[in-house]
């Protein structure tokens, strides 16, 4: 078989020196978005003077939006031109991200920072994704998205950390994002000389996954008709019913991550916490979220991935809750690993989820559409919870995502189906159904 002559070869052990530098080049991607989980928020009320929460969190609508349109494109280009021009172009749209930071004197120039910041993620968290998946085939997809979630995410809630200490020993700006431009630097460096195109490990897969009889007339059928953009839209937004849970539960996840990105300093800071306090408050989460994905990864591969994310989404809507409900510090740091080790449950799973859904030949488009609504979810997060709080208060907006939240987590535990099958390398028969009509 042709498969078998090929020297390329599916596997985390077999693409371990080309897997652990795409780790690499994903701990710069989170280093990136950490600079700003801290301190934008706070540059925005003290150096600006915004008083409007909507105004304040326009960043991260900016952000929101680009990134998921982006992310939609990003995926179909990478099928046609490969992974690794758009990895680079992702991170020479990064590189002015923390110049505009330092120098802004509107806060326009925040959202405009926040626009190319929404690309450079966009392309080079979703082509570190898909290249992982590439190399290491369906055997141990959500241990490699766990491992590919846990750097980028580690580096984003230690970065959160460090800026909000260079803040309190200095100053908001300009030494908190003096680290961002070796960062953007690097990545690129690491990006062009060192990553290889891993396109032809999703055509071999793919040529195993034709080779699966129980599974043969589904990838013709598939195959056959060449679905468009608009087509695999349409089925992993709605008409499939797992492919549609991933995406809600995906979209409400984010949703309740981008109010506690602009909510949370400035709610932590009416009770007079610190700085310094608020950016190790905001660094547990997402260290928590980082390290246990090594975890809940690796048992979605064992236990299945629909208990997860509905788990996982109910200890997130307790965790922002408990925030609101004990306006303490000891009661935020609980909740912060609580959210930390739901969002565990839930992140690395929804891309595990989707890659067992995903037929090889369009699985970075179909996982492309999945992070469309996923990150469309901090623009709506920021936004509605930006109002809630200008109209209620910010108490108010945190108990509203919470009540969201919990809502999306019932979603997948009525409606999703499990999504793991030991036995096949595989698409549902329920996806190529409704792609080959």
């Amino acid at each position: 078989m042709a498969a078998e002559e090929s020297p390329l070869r599916l596997g985390l052990r077999e693409n371990l020196a080309q897997f652990s530098l795409l780790v690499l080049i994903n701990v710069f991607v989170g280093m990136m978005v950490g600079l700003e989980r801290t301190v934008v928020p706070l540059i925005g009320e003290k150096e600006f003077g915004l008083t409007s929460k909507t105004a304040i969190v326009s960043f991260i609508v900016s952000f929101g939006v680009t990134k998921a349109v982006s992310n939609l494109f990003a995926a179909r280009t990478s099928e046609q031109v490969g992974r690794k021009k758009i990895l680079v172009l992702g991170w020479l749209v990064g590189l002015p991200v923390p110049f505009l930071i330092i120098f802004a004197n509107h806060w326009f120039w925040f959202d405009i920072a926040n626009v190319l910041l929404g690309v450079n993620q966009a392309l080079c968290w979703s082509m570190t994704v898909v290249m992982k998946v590439d190399l290491v085939g369906p055997k141990r997809r959500g241990l490699a998205l766990g491992i590919n979630e846990c750097a980028g995410y580690l580096a984003l809630g230690f970065t959160a950390w460090l800026t909000g200490y260079l803040a309190a020993e200095y100053a908001l700006r300009p030494q908190p994002f003096y680290l961002g431009i070796g960062v953007a630097i690097a990545g690129l460096l690491f990006s062009v000389f060192g990553a290889k195109e891993t396109i032809d490990h999703a055509r071999l897969e793919s040529k195993l996954h034709h080779a699966a009889p129980s599974l043969a007339r589904a990838s013709n059928a598939i195959q056959r008709d060449a679905p468009s953009l608009r087509e695999i839209f349409a089925l992993a937004s709605w008409k499939d019913r797992n492919l549609f849970s991933c995406s809600q539960a995906g979209l409400v996840n984010n949703l309740n991550d981008g109010m506690s990105w602009g909510i949370y300093p400035l709610f932590f800071a009416s009770y007079g916490l610190g700085v310094a306090a608020i950016g190790l408050v905001k660094a547990m989460y997402p260290v928590a979220w980082s390290l246990l994905q090594l975890v809940t990864g690796h048992l979605s591969d064992h236990w299945g991935r629909k208990r997860l994310i509905a788990a996982g989404m109910v200890v997130q809507a307790g965790a922002i809750w408990l925030t609101v409900a004990i306006p303490v510090y000891w009661a935020w740091v609980v909740a912060a690993l609580l959210q930390g080790l739901g969002t565990a449950m839930v992140y690395p799973t929804l891309l595990a989820a989707i890659g067992d859904v995903a037929h090889p030949d369009r699985r970075a488009t179909i996982m492309g559409v999945y992070r469309f609504w996923r990150d469309l979810g901090y623009a709506v997060g920021a936004l509605l919870s930006g109002i809630l709080a200008d109209l209620l208060g910010m108490g108010t907006a945190i108990k509203v995502v919470a009540v969201l939240t919990f809502l999306s987590g019932l979603q997948v535990a009525i409606r999703m189906r499990e999504t793991l099958n030991r036995n096949a390398i595989g698409v549902s028969r329920e996806s190529a159904s409704e792609i080959g009509s």
